[in-house]
């Protein structure tokens, strides 16, 4: 009997592999949080490419991400740099 396996959506595709991110998925090595962080600031750069104000982009984002605020939103968005890597006191 053939075992049917669920896809999972690949928020990454133009990024990686859909077997890449299942396979990085299945091992937990997937940040959802930076993953959602991505989508949103993909969806925002959208918007504004098609004359959105900045402030009704996020409106719109605001309601996929309802559990989100507009300042965290905003925050999002904007981030400049990614976070710096922890430094290794091995000492």
């Amino acid at each position: 009997m053939k075992e049917v396996k669920a896809k999972i959506e690949n928020p990454l595709s133009e990024l990686i592999s859909d077997d890449i991110y299942e396979l990085l998925s299945s091992q937990g090595l997937i940040d959802e949080k930076s993953v959602r962080d991505y989508k949103i600031r993909r969806k925002f750069k959208l918007l504004r490419s098609n004359k959105v104000s900045a402030g009704e982009a996020i409106d719109a984002i605001r309601h996929e991400y309802q559990y989100l605020q507009f300042d965290t939103i905003r925050k999002i968005v904007y981030q400049i740099n990614s976070p710096a890597p922890k430094e290794n006191n091995n000492s």
